[in-house]
Protein backbone atom coordinates (compact mmCIF):
# COMPACT_ATOMS: atom_id res chain seq x y z
CA UNK A 1 0.00 0.00 0.00
CA UNK A 2 1.37 3.31 -1.16
CA UNK A 3 1.28 6.15 1.50
CA UNK A 4 0.56 9.98 -0.16
CA UNK A 5 3.34 12.01 1.87
CA UNK A 6 1.43 15.33 3.27
CA UNK A 7 3.21 16.18 6.80
CA UNK A 8 -0.11 15.74 8.17
CA UNK A 9 -0.80 13.99 11.35
CA UNK A 10 -3.02 11.57 9.63
CA UNK A 11 -0.46 10.51 6.97
CA UNK A 12 -0.37 6.56 6.90
CA UNK A 13 -4.07 6.10 8.12
CA UNK A 14 -6.76 4.62 6.09
CA UNK A 15 -10.12 5.17 5.95
CA UNK A 16 -13.26 3.12 4.59
CA UNK A 17 -16.06 5.19 4.19
CA UNK A 18 -19.58 3.98 3.04
CA UNK A 19 -21.39 7.42 3.63
CA UNK A 20 -24.17 9.15 2.17
CA UNK A 21 -25.55 12.93 2.74
CA UNK A 22 -23.62 15.14 5.27
CA UNK A 23 -23.13 13.29 8.51
CA UNK A 24 -20.72 10.74 7.56
CA UNK A 25 -19.43 12.44 4.63
CA UNK A 26 -18.05 14.94 7.17
CA UNK A 27 -16.60 13.15 9.34
CA UNK A 28 -14.30 11.66 6.42
CA UNK A 29 -13.68 15.15 4.67
CA UNK A 30 -12.09 15.85 8.52
CA UNK A 31 -9.87 13.04 8.74
CA UNK A 32 -9.09 13.12 5.11
CA UNK A 33 -8.36 16.87 5.49
CA UNK A 34 -6.09 16.05 8.19
CA UNK A 35 -4.43 13.46 5.98
CA UNK A 36 -5.68 10.22 6.16
CA UNK A 37 -5.89 8.46 2.95
CA UNK A 38 -10.08 8.26 2.91
CA UNK A 39 -11.93 5.81 0.19
CA UNK A 40 -15.37 6.27 -0.69
CA UNK A 41 -17.59 3.30 -1.37
CA UNK A 42 -20.06 4.34 -4.08
CA UNK A 43 -22.52 2.49 -5.52
CA UNK A 44 -22.37 1.78 -9.14
CA UNK A 45 -23.80 4.82 -10.72
CA UNK A 46 -22.40 6.90 -8.01
CA UNK A 47 -23.43 8.22 -4.88
CA UNK A 48 -26.65 10.01 -5.08
CA UNK A 49 -25.82 12.56 -3.33
CA UNK A 50 -24.17 14.07 -6.29
CA UNK A 51 -27.14 14.58 -8.02
CA UNK A 52 -29.49 16.11 -5.51
CA UNK A 53 -31.50 19.22 -6.63
CA UNK A 54 -32.62 22.11 -4.53
CA UNK A 55 -30.82 22.96 -1.01
CA UNK A 56 -28.89 20.03 -1.25
CA UNK A 57 -27.20 20.69 -4.21
CA UNK A 58 -23.91 21.91 -2.67
CA UNK A 59 -23.89 18.46 -0.38
CA UNK A 60 -21.64 15.97 -2.24
CA UNK A 61 -19.03 19.12 -3.43
CA UNK A 62 -18.88 20.60 0.25
CA UNK A 63 -17.79 17.50 2.46
CA UNK A 64 -15.99 14.98 0.20
CA UNK A 65 -12.72 16.54 -0.76
CA UNK A 66 -9.66 14.86 -0.50
CA UNK A 67 -11.42 11.35 -0.98
CA UNK A 68 -10.74 8.60 -3.32
CA UNK A 69 -13.38 7.40 -5.29
CA UNK A 70 -13.69 3.43 -5.39
CA UNK A 71 -17.36 1.70 -7.14
CA UNK A 72 -17.92 -1.48 -5.62
CA UNK A 73 -21.66 -3.08 -5.69
CA UNK A 74 -21.33 -5.01 -2.39
CA UNK A 75 -24.88 -6.53 -3.61
CA UNK A 76 -22.71 -9.13 -5.31
CA UNK A 77 -20.18 -12.22 -3.66
CA UNK A 78 -17.39 -10.77 -5.61
CA UNK A 79 -18.25 -7.00 -4.70
CA UNK A 80 -18.80 -7.71 -1.19
CA UNK A 81 -15.38 -9.92 -0.71
CA UNK A 82 -13.53 -6.59 -2.21
CA UNK A 83 -14.96 -4.42 0.17
CA UNK A 84 -14.24 -6.77 3.12
CA UNK A 85 -10.54 -7.06 1.92
CA UNK A 86 -10.29 -3.17 1.83
CA UNK A 87 -11.83 -3.19 5.47
CA UNK A 88 -9.02 -5.70 6.66
CA UNK A 89 -6.33 -3.64 5.35
CA UNK A 90 -7.84 0.10 6.72
CA UNK A 91 -7.72 1.32 10.15
CA UNK A 92 -11.06 2.97 10.29
CA UNK A 93 -13.75 2.49 8.49
CA UNK A 94 -16.91 4.80 8.61
CA UNK A 95 -20.73 4.51 7.86
CA UNK A 96 -24.28 6.55 8.23
CA UNK A 97 -26.66 4.59 6.13
CA UNK A 98 -30.12 3.16 7.94
CA UNK A 99 -29.62 1.35 11.17
CA UNK A 100 -29.50 -2.78 10.01
CA UNK A 101 -28.60 -2.42 6.86
CA UNK A 102 -24.56 -2.71 7.31
CA UNK A 103 -25.56 -5.85 9.18
CA UNK A 104 -27.40 -7.54 6.16
CA UNK A 105 -24.44 -7.42 4.51
CA UNK A 106 -22.03 -8.24 7.21
CA UNK A 107 -19.81 -5.15 7.44
CA UNK A 108 -21.61 -4.40 11.22
CA UNK A 109 -19.06 -3.85 13.76
CA UNK A 110 -19.59 -6.91 15.79
CA UNK A 111 -18.91 -8.71 12.60
CA UNK A 112 -15.72 -7.30 11.49
CA UNK A 113 -14.07 -6.93 14.46
CA UNK A 114 -13.48 -10.90 14.82
CA UNK A 115 -11.76 -11.28 11.83
CA UNK A 116 -10.26 -7.47 12.28
CA UNK A 117 -9.60 -6.69 15.43
CA UNK A 118 -7.90 -3.62 14.89
CA UNK A 119 -10.69 -1.76 13.17
CA UNK A 120 -12.38 1.12 14.34
CA UNK A 121 -15.78 1.54 13.18
CA UNK A 122 -17.31 4.95 13.26
CA UNK A 123 -20.96 5.12 12.91
CA UNK A 124 -23.46 7.61 12.29
CA UNK A 125 -27.08 7.24 13.05
CA UNK A 126 -30.15 9.36 13.94
CA UNK A 127 -30.07 7.73 17.78
CA UNK A 128 -27.35 6.25 20.35
CA UNK A 129 -28.80 2.76 21.55
CA UNK A 130 -31.93 3.26 23.80
CA UNK A 131 -35.86 3.37 23.09
CA UNK A 132 -34.83 5.99 20.03
CA UNK A 133 -32.69 3.83 18.27
CA UNK A 134 -34.67 2.40 15.42
CA UNK A 135 -36.34 5.46 14.20
CA UNK A 136 -34.74 7.26 11.43
CA UNK A 137 -34.42 10.89 11.96
CA UNK A 138 -33.09 13.83 9.90
CA UNK A 139 -31.17 16.98 11.16
CA UNK A 140 -34.96 18.55 11.42
CA UNK A 141 -36.62 15.42 13.03
CA UNK A 142 -34.10 16.25 15.68
CA UNK A 143 -34.05 19.70 15.94
CA UNK A 144 -37.92 19.07 16.70
CA UNK A 145 -37.19 16.25 18.87
CA UNK A 146 -34.35 18.57 21.22
CA UNK A 147 -36.03 21.70 21.94
CA UNK A 148 -33.91 23.67 19.03
CA UNK A 149 -36.64 24.55 16.42
CA UNK A 150 -38.62 25.85 20.00
CA UNK A 151 -35.66 28.03 21.08
CA UNK A 152 -34.94 29.13 17.56
CA UNK A 153 -38.29 30.60 16.34
CA UNK A 154 -40.91 32.70 17.73
CA UNK A 155 -43.71 31.85 20.26
CA UNK A 156 -45.75 29.15 18.92
CA UNK A 157 -43.56 29.43 15.26
CA UNK A 158 -40.73 26.89 15.61
CA UNK A 159 -38.11 27.64 13.79
CA UNK A 160 -35.56 25.18 12.39
CA UNK A 161 -31.93 26.46 11.98
CA UNK A 162 -30.57 27.67 8.50
CA UNK A 163 -28.42 24.58 7.77
CA UNK A 164 -27.83 21.09 8.64
CA UNK A 165 -26.33 22.13 12.20
CA UNK A 166 -26.33 18.22 13.44
CA UNK A 167 -25.57 16.81 10.47
CA UNK A 168 -22.36 18.07 10.74
CA UNK A 169 -21.87 18.25 14.39
CA UNK A 170 -22.22 14.51 14.76
CA UNK A 171 -19.96 14.41 12.04
CA UNK A 172 -17.50 16.46 14.12
CA UNK A 173 -18.06 14.23 16.74
CA UNK A 174 -17.53 11.41 15.04
CA UNK A 175 -14.34 12.27 13.86
CA UNK A 176 -13.36 13.34 17.47
CA UNK A 177 -14.32 9.84 18.28
CA UNK A 178 -12.26 8.19 15.93
CA UNK A 179 -9.14 10.46 16.83
CA UNK A 180 -9.59 9.18 20.73
CA UNK A 181 -10.08 5.62 19.45
CA UNK A 182 -6.57 6.26 17.40
CA UNK A 183 -4.64 7.13 20.19
CA UNK A 184 -6.24 4.43 22.09
CA UNK A 185 -5.23 1.68 19.90
CA UNK A 186 -1.33 3.12 19.70
CA UNK A 187 -1.55 1.84 23.52
CA UNK A 188 -3.60 -1.19 23.33
CA UNK A 189 -3.06 -2.59 19.76
CA UNK A 190 -7.18 -3.03 19.57
CA UNK A 191 -9.79 -0.71 17.89
CA UNK A 192 -13.77 0.05 18.84
CA UNK A 193 -17.18 1.07 18.06
CA UNK A 194 -17.43 4.95 17.90
CA UNK A 195 -21.01 6.12 17.44
CA UNK A 196 -22.43 9.44 16.96
CA UNK A 197 -25.86 10.41 17.16
CA UNK A 198 -27.53 13.20 15.79
CA UNK A 199 -30.39 13.58 18.85
CA UNK A 200 -28.00 13.67 21.38
CA UNK A 201 -25.90 16.15 19.26
CA UNK A 202 -28.73 18.61 19.31
CA UNK A 203 -29.60 17.73 22.96
CA UNK A 204 -26.02 18.95 23.80
CA UNK A 205 -26.87 22.48 21.82
CA UNK A 206 -30.17 22.85 24.01
CA UNK A 207 -28.11 21.88 26.58
CA UNK A 208 -27.75 25.45 28.50
CA UNK A 209 -31.02 26.07 27.87
CA UNK A 210 -31.83 22.63 30.29
CA UNK A 211 -29.40 23.60 32.67
CA UNK A 212 -31.72 26.91 32.99
CA UNK A 213 -34.44 25.17 33.92
CA UNK A 214 -33.09 22.99 36.57
CA UNK A 215 -31.70 26.55 37.96
CA UNK A 216 -34.14 28.56 37.82
CA UNK A 217 -37.42 26.47 37.84
CA UNK A 218 -38.61 28.38 34.32
CA UNK A 219 -38.43 27.15 31.23
CA UNK A 220 -36.47 28.92 28.47
CA UNK A 221 -38.81 30.68 26.04
CA UNK A 222 -37.36 31.09 22.74
CA UNK A 223 -34.75 33.62 21.46
CA UNK A 224 -37.06 35.79 20.22
CA UNK A 225 -38.78 36.22 22.83
CA UNK A 226 -35.99 35.89 25.59
CA UNK A 227 -35.18 38.59 28.50
CA UNK A 228 -31.95 39.53 27.37
CA UNK A 229 -29.01 39.82 29.81
CA UNK A 230 -28.09 43.12 28.13
CA UNK A 231 -29.89 45.68 27.20
CA UNK A 232 -27.87 46.24 23.57
CA UNK A 233 -28.46 43.27 22.00
CA UNK A 234 -30.27 43.55 18.96
CA UNK A 235 -30.76 43.81 15.23
CA UNK A 236 -31.38 47.31 13.99
CA UNK A 237 -32.48 49.11 10.85
CA UNK A 238 -30.38 51.25 9.20
CA UNK A 239 -30.70 54.25 6.76
CA UNK A 240 -32.05 52.61 3.14
CA UNK A 241 -32.84 49.75 5.18
CA UNK A 242 -29.84 47.68 5.54
CA UNK A 243 -30.09 45.62 8.77
CA UNK A 244 -27.02 45.57 11.87
CA UNK A 245 -26.70 43.48 14.62
CA UNK A 246 -25.16 45.75 17.72
CA UNK A 247 -24.33 44.53 21.40
CA UNK A 248 -23.07 46.78 23.71
CA UNK A 249 -22.63 44.27 26.92
CA UNK A 250 -21.32 46.73 29.36
CA UNK A 251 -21.19 50.05 30.59
CA UNK A 252 -18.49 51.12 28.84
CA UNK A 253 -20.09 50.21 25.66
CA UNK A 254 -23.07 51.40 26.08
CA UNK A 255 -21.50 54.70 27.10
CA UNK A 256 -18.70 54.74 23.95
CA UNK A 257 -21.74 53.57 21.63
CA UNK A 258 -23.49 56.75 22.57
CA UNK A 259 -20.65 58.53 21.49
CA UNK A 260 -20.42 56.70 18.20
CA UNK A 261 -23.86 57.62 17.41
CA UNK A 262 -23.98 61.08 19.18
CA UNK A 263 -26.18 60.20 21.60
CA UNK A 264 -24.74 61.86 24.79
CA UNK A 265 -28.19 62.56 26.36
CA UNK A 266 -28.52 58.58 26.74
CA UNK A 267 -24.94 58.53 27.93
CA UNK A 268 -25.76 61.02 30.61
CA UNK A 269 -28.93 59.82 31.35
CA UNK A 270 -29.06 58.15 35.37
CA UNK A 271 -32.03 56.25 34.83
CA UNK A 272 -29.53 54.20 32.27
CA UNK A 273 -26.19 54.29 34.12
CA UNK A 274 -25.89 50.63 34.74
CA UNK A 275 -27.09 47.42 32.77
CA UNK A 276 -29.54 46.53 34.94
CA UNK A 277 -31.25 49.84 34.77
CA UNK A 278 -31.13 49.53 30.98
CA UNK A 279 -32.72 45.80 31.04
CA UNK A 280 -35.63 47.48 32.68
CA UNK A 281 -36.33 49.48 30.34
CA UNK A 282 -35.11 47.87 27.07
CA UNK A 283 -37.93 48.07 24.51
CA UNK A 284 -38.00 52.12 25.18
CA UNK A 285 -34.29 51.99 24.67
CA UNK A 286 -33.84 50.02 21.76
CA UNK A 287 -37.04 52.13 20.55
CA UNK A 288 -34.57 55.56 21.25
CA UNK A 289 -31.61 53.67 19.75
CA UNK A 290 -33.45 52.66 16.34
CA UNK A 291 -34.91 56.15 16.13
CA UNK A 292 -31.21 57.73 15.97
CA UNK A 293 -30.12 54.57 14.06
CA UNK A 294 -32.46 54.75 11.17
CA UNK A 295 -30.26 57.89 10.03
CA UNK A 296 -27.10 55.89 9.80
CA UNK A 297 -25.70 54.73 6.94
CA UNK A 298 -24.50 51.33 7.62
CA UNK A 299 -20.99 51.50 5.23
CA UNK A 300 -20.39 54.69 7.35
CA UNK A 301 -21.18 53.51 10.87
CA UNK A 302 -19.30 49.96 10.83
CA UNK A 303 -15.67 51.78 10.52
CA UNK A 304 -16.68 53.58 13.90
CA UNK A 305 -17.82 50.88 15.90
CA UNK A 306 -14.64 48.57 15.07
CA UNK A 307 -12.45 51.47 15.95
CA UNK A 308 -14.40 52.04 19.15
CA UNK A 309 -14.32 48.19 19.95
CA UNK A 310 -18.31 47.90 19.72
CA UNK A 311 -19.44 44.49 18.61
CA UNK A 312 -21.12 44.66 15.43
CA UNK A 313 -22.41 42.63 12.29
CA UNK A 314 -24.33 43.15 9.41
CA UNK A 315 -26.75 40.45 8.02
CA UNK A 316 -24.45 38.87 5.62
CA UNK A 317 -26.32 35.57 3.27
CA UNK A 318 -23.96 32.68 2.40
CA UNK A 319 -23.68 33.65 -1.04
CA UNK A 320 -22.08 36.78 0.32
CA UNK A 321 -19.10 34.71 1.90
CA UNK A 322 -18.45 33.99 -1.53
CA UNK A 323 -16.43 37.14 -1.78
CA UNK A 324 -15.90 37.98 2.08
CA UNK A 325 -12.34 39.70 2.31
CA UNK A 326 -11.70 38.10 5.61
CA UNK A 327 -12.15 34.38 4.39
CA UNK A 328 -10.11 34.75 1.42
CA UNK A 329 -7.09 36.55 2.66
CA UNK A 330 -6.99 34.23 6.04
CA UNK A 331 -6.51 31.12 3.28
CA UNK A 332 -10.03 29.89 4.49
CA UNK A 333 -11.77 29.69 0.97
CA UNK A 334 -9.97 28.15 -1.68
CA UNK A 335 -10.43 27.31 -5.20
CA UNK A 336 -11.16 23.04 -5.51
CA UNK A 337 -10.93 21.09 -8.94
CA UNK A 338 -14.54 19.68 -9.06
CA UNK A 339 -13.22 17.24 -11.42
CA UNK A 340 -15.22 17.75 -14.09
CA UNK A 341 -13.43 20.92 -15.65
CA UNK A 342 -15.09 23.22 -13.36
CA UNK A 343 -13.93 24.57 -10.21
CA UNK A 344 -15.47 26.13 -6.87
CA UNK A 345 -14.76 27.70 -3.96
CA UNK A 346 -14.51 25.49 -0.47
CA UNK A 347 -14.60 26.53 3.09
CA UNK A 348 -11.62 24.50 5.21
CA UNK A 349 -11.57 22.95 7.96
CA UNK A 350 -12.19 26.17 11.17
CA UNK A 351 -8.85 25.53 12.50
CA UNK A 352 -4.69 25.89 12.49
CA UNK A 353 -2.35 23.69 12.91
CA UNK A 354 1.45 24.68 13.13
CA UNK A 355 0.57 28.33 11.56
CA UNK A 356 -1.12 26.44 8.07
CA UNK A 357 -4.82 25.36 7.43
CA UNK A 358 -5.04 21.76 6.25
CA UNK A 359 -6.46 22.66 2.96
CA UNK A 360 -7.09 20.60 -0.42
CA UNK A 361 -4.68 18.52 -2.04
CA UNK A 362 -6.82 16.72 -4.43
CA UNK A 363 -9.51 17.58 -7.33
CA UNK A 364 -13.35 16.42 -5.99
CA UNK A 365 -13.26 12.82 -7.49
CA UNK A 366 -15.28 11.71 -10.28
CA UNK A 367 -17.71 8.49 -9.72
CA UNK A 368 -15.54 5.38 -9.68
CA UNK A 369 -11.93 7.60 -10.15
CA UNK A 370 -9.87 5.14 -8.25
CA UNK A 371 -11.36 2.20 -8.30
CA UNK A 372 -8.58 0.85 -10.34
CA UNK A 373 -5.99 1.88 -8.50
CA UNK A 374 -7.59 0.67 -5.15
CA UNK A 375 -8.80 -2.71 -6.13
CA UNK A 376 -5.46 -3.13 -8.26
CA UNK A 377 -3.44 -3.71 -5.06
CA UNK A 378 -6.21 -5.87 -4.11
CA UNK A 379 -4.87 -7.87 -7.18
CA UNK A 380 -1.59 -7.74 -6.26
CA UNK A 381 0.77 -11.33 -5.60
CA UNK A 382 2.39 -11.26 -2.51
CA UNK A 383 6.08 -10.42 -3.06
CA UNK A 384 8.00 -13.53 -3.03
CA UNK A 385 10.11 -14.60 -0.36
CA UNK A 386 14.32 -13.43 -0.66
CA UNK A 387 16.43 -16.97 -1.33
CA UNK A 388 18.12 -17.83 1.75
CA UNK A 389 21.54 -18.33 0.36
CA UNK A 390 23.15 -22.11 1.52
CA UNK A 391 26.45 -21.02 3.08
CA UNK A 392 27.51 -24.39 4.03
Amino acid sequence: MTTEKTGLPLEGIRVIEFTHMVMGPTCGMILADLGAEVIKIEPPGGDKTRKLPGLGIGFFRSFNRNKKSVVIDINTPKGLASAQELIGQSDVMLENFRPGLMTKFGLDYATLSKKFPHLIYASHKGFLPGPYENRLALDEVVQNMAGLTYMTGPKGRPLRAGSSVNDIMGGMFGAIGVLAALQERSRTGKGQEIQSALFENCTLLASQHMQQFQMTGEAAPPMPSRLSAWSVYDVFTMAEGEQLFIGAVSDKQFQTLCRVIDRPDLATDPALATNAQRVDVRPQLLEKLGETLIHHKIDELQPKLEAAGIPYAPIVRPDQLVTDRHLIESGGLVDMDTGDGDTTKVVLLPLLMGGRRPGVRHALPRVGEHTEEILGRLAEPEPEPEPVLNQA
